[in-house]
């Protein structure tokens, strides 16, 4: 569906993005994850066409987004950062409305704008002002927006800023939904947002792209698979050589708990299987008190940090 390659773009001597290369494929949902600066907005609109790029090319849905930008329109739905909208319309006008400047005729268009209203769950304040909209209902005034063309690629900009965890969650579930018809990139500086909601990633930091794949995939680059937590009430010395014998531990941190349980912290290898069932067998086979053991695989958020910080060492040894 989207196909980006070596995609960049300058303001004079400051580069924004730098040699972009990526894809989505038809189907996905995929965030592009960074910070405020990495070049997110300027990608996304570089991509919805609002943009060009100083360098390099895009293609949507087979058409280039330079040379064939009319047909890339017709085929997205985009909202931007901010989602500026009319707020003297009444939503089932301005849907309308924004049906119609797309290009669908006027049944088609009050047809249109009742089906998204439906599906971004405002049929309750269809005539309402969207000045007199909280902004978790604004938010889902945008994804109608975008919805309202019935395009096969939704761009959505940071879709949850601003909002409480309750509107959060209630437009996650939406753009959740929106993955069932229409393959959706959309853009955040946070990490839990884009890991509870996206299947692949992007990772974008000062205008490069430092990782692009599925989450699960992403969290092998640390060099683990998972940790296991274990609480375990045995003799020390036997617990040590215990670790020492287990196929697959990488380190072993242990740690006094209460009650006279160790707190062991194990790291295992990005190739190794489950191991929960062979400590809980072994635990039972030496008699050993057993009142903890759970996985835990580092988060988006552990491989966020460790790229970025991989990065900057990176940058610092080349100024050196």
């Amino acid at each position: 569906m989207i196909e980006v390659k070596g995609l960049t773009k300058r303001y004079g001597n400051f580069i924004a993005i730098s040699n972009l290369n990526f894809s989505v494929k038809r189907g996905e949902i995929v965030g592009l994850l960074g910070p405020n600066g990495a070049g997110k907005s300027t990608t996304l609109r570089i991509l919805s066409t609002f943009m060009a790029a100083t360098s390099g090319t895009a293609r949507v849905a087979g058409f280039d987004i330079f040379d064939q930008s009319e047909e890339v329109r017709k085929r997205i739905g985009y909202m931007p950062e901010n989602n500026p909208l009319y707020t003297d319309m009444r939503v089932r006008d301005y849907l309308k409305f924004r049906a119609r400047l797309k290009g669908l005729g006027i049944k088609e268009s009050r047809e249109r704008a009742d089906t998204v209203m439906n599906e971004c769950d405002l049929t309750d304040v269809y005539r309402k002002m969207i000045g007199q909209l909280s902004l978790g209902y604004r938010q889902r005034v945008g994804l109608a927006d975008a919805l309202v063309s019935d395009p096969e690629l939704i761009i959505l900009d940071e879709p949850t800023l601003g909002l409480d965890p309750n509107q959060i969650r209630a437009v996650r579930q939406l753009i959740k939904n929106l993955g069932i018809k229409h393959t959706v990139l959309i853009s955040s500086h946070i990490l839990h947002e884009v890991e509870m909601t996206c299947k692949r990633v992007v990772i974008l930091n000062q205008g490069k792209i430092l990782a692009s794949d599925d989450t699960s995939h992403l969290q092998s680059i640390m060099g683990q698979a998972a940790r296991i937590v274990a609480e375990i009430k045995a003799p020390l010395e036997e617990l040590k050589s215990a670790w020492k014998d287990f196929k697959g531990v990488a380190a072993v941190d242990i740690s006094a708990a209460s009650g006279d349980f160790y707190r062991c912290v194990l790291s295992f290898g990005a190739e190794a299987s489950d191991p929960r069932e062979q400590i809980y067998e072994m635990a039972k086979e030496n008699h050993w008190g057993l009142r903890e053991l759970t996985m835990q695989r580092p988060s988006l958020e552990d491989v966020f940090v460790y790229l970025t910080r991989s990065q900057e060492e990176e940058e610092e040894e080349e100024e050196e």
